[in-house]
């Protein structure tokens, strides 16, 4: 049984889906945040889907052991490599970054000419096209994989000249393609918005997937009557990395000065399949 108190459980392969976190803070005061980003391990994007899923996994059961009332897979990668085994394996909702960020780019687009940026794992996985061609096969899609992008912000070089050099150069592939949107493929992304914004230029309007992912469980609490009373809940924040170096861009980005991050080592935990209490009979 599904207790309105309990916390949001929120993933991600690093430091990124702190940008979907920022938006649940500012939407969702009431409800409590318990983050697991995989820092050690990042970037998964280079990585095989296999892989990835089983890392994927290794979060979820973090979270369930926490008792969590539902998921947000705060990574595009993640999202692609595994969402669907997940929702289907587990009696509380799991929620993805892609289907509310292809949503919002199809209503956003109006020459229907639409780029995505993600890492190497989400632009091969075609999710975007796929997930934006089932409502709207109109629209042609032009996808980028920039590698570069989630290294600069898990370094906390996401403010540096260099960033914006990268960012400059990784983008080069849309000159001339006449994108009116872009979508914003990866929640590490947001974290350099405005580098992104000045290169691609002020007629494009950017997507932020993680925002609009927020949205969608903003409607899901409600819609589930899950949504928690009142209340200022006590945040989580997990890391298997640098617990310091997580701290301080957390901390900055969240503007927040007392965030209590915590080192764990997902390796350690149990296999999804020896997942009992939170699996569909």
């Amino acid at each position: 049984m599904v207790n309105v108190q309990q916390g949001i459980g929120y993933m991600d392969s690093g430091v990124g889906g702190l940008t979907v976190v920022k938006e649940a803070l500012r939407q969702l005061p009431n409800e409590q945040v318990i983050f697991i980003g995989d820092t050690a391990r990042n970037p998964y994007g280079p990585r095989p889907a296999s892989q990835v899923k089983e890392f994927t996994w290794q979060m979820t059961n973090f979270l369930l052991s926490k008792h969590v009332k539902m998921i947000v897979i705060a990574c595009n990668t993640a999202t692609a490599a595994a969402l669907p085994e997940i929702q289907a394996a587990l009696d509380i909702p799991v929620i993805g970054v892609i289907v509310a960020g292809s949503q919002a780019a199809i209503k956003a687009t109006k020459n229907k000419k639409v780029g995505v940026i993600g890492t190497i794992g989400t632009i091969k996985s075609q999710a975007y096209p796929q997930a934006i061609a089932r409502q709207a096969p109109q629209v042609e899609v032009t996808g980028v994989a920039c590698p570069k992008f989630v290294p600069l912000v898990e370094s906390d070089e996401y403010k540096s000249a260099v960033a914006k050099k990268v960012v400059a150069e990784s983008l080069t592939p849309f000159d001339n393609q006449h994108i009116d949107t872009l979508i914003l493929g990866c929640t590490h992304y947001p974290l350099i918005r405005h580098l992104i914004q000045n290169r691609i230029g002020d007629q494009v309007t950017l997507i932020d997937s993680g925002a609009e992912t927020v949205n969608q469980l903003s409607a899901l609490l409600e819609f589930d009557q899950l949504a928690a009373p009142a209340r200022q809940p006590q945040h989580e924040f997990y890391t298997t990395g640098n617990p310091e170096m997580f701290q301080r861009i957390a901390g900055d980005w969240l503007e927040l000065n007392d965030l209590d991050v915590r080192h764990i080592d997902l390796t350690e935990l149990i296999k999804h399949s020896e997942v009992k209490h939170a699996k569909k009979s």
